[in-house]
């Protein structure tokens, strides 16, 4: 099916949204992946400290963002790929928070993309035990990838949509949610407190 969107997915240092430290982007055009991207970011002094517990789960450390641009720097690189699409993240209300919270604690206004959750979507398309991304790919025929890098993740969601939309047979991506009764969000801005 001939849909269009961006893939994202976000891995942080530590607990905080706006310590993004890595982002990747998948780029669908006709339901086929036509760009991807990816970089590292050094996290804002102020929560850019690493966990132990992050650091297990994605392997990126301290030295490896310590000559890597910061949100500020790469904003514009993201809101150039991302374009006019929706936006597609895997438990997008995470993703979204990482926008969020990095464009508050760098004082950038919050684009206000338009975003599909593929965890949700997936719920609507298959019968599965968990909706882990590792299980959904696997269902989307998308399996055996390095999970938790942030390339790899907006790849195996970039897959679940792809899927779903020919499952369904929908055209667009707003087709798509309509057809599985998930709401196209809207990314708000958090409140400054200057």
């Amino acid at each position: 099916m001939p849909v269009d969107f961006t893939a994202i997915d976000f891995e942080t240092a530590n607990s905080k949204s706006a310590s993004a430290c890595s982002v990747g982007l998948v780029r669908v055009r006709d339901g086929q992946v036509v760009e991807k991207d990816h970089w590292l970011i050094r996290p804002p002094e102020s929560v850019g400290e690493f966990l132990e517990w992050n650091i297990k789960i994605h392997g990126i450390t301290p030295d490896m963002v310590e000559d890597a641009l910061t949100w500020a720097e790469q904003f514009d690189r993201m809101r150039d790929f991302i374009g006019s699409d929706v936006v597609v993240a895997h438990n997008a209300s995470f993703d979204m928070g990482v926008i969020k919270g990095a464009c508050a604690e760098v004082v950038l206004p919050t684009p206000k993309y338009k975003y599909l959750c593929s965890v949700q979507v997936a719920r609507k398309t298959y019968q599965l035990d968990s909706y882990r991304l590792p299980s959904a790919a696997a269902a989307a025929g998308f399996a055996e990838f390095a999970h938790h890098d942030a390339m790899a993740d907006a790849e195996a969601c970039a897959a679940i949509i792809m899927d779903a939309a020919l499952r369904f047979e929908a055209p667009s991506v707003a087709a798509l949610a309509k057809a599985t009764g998930v709401k196209i969000g809207t990314l708000k801005a958090i409140e400054l407190k200057l």
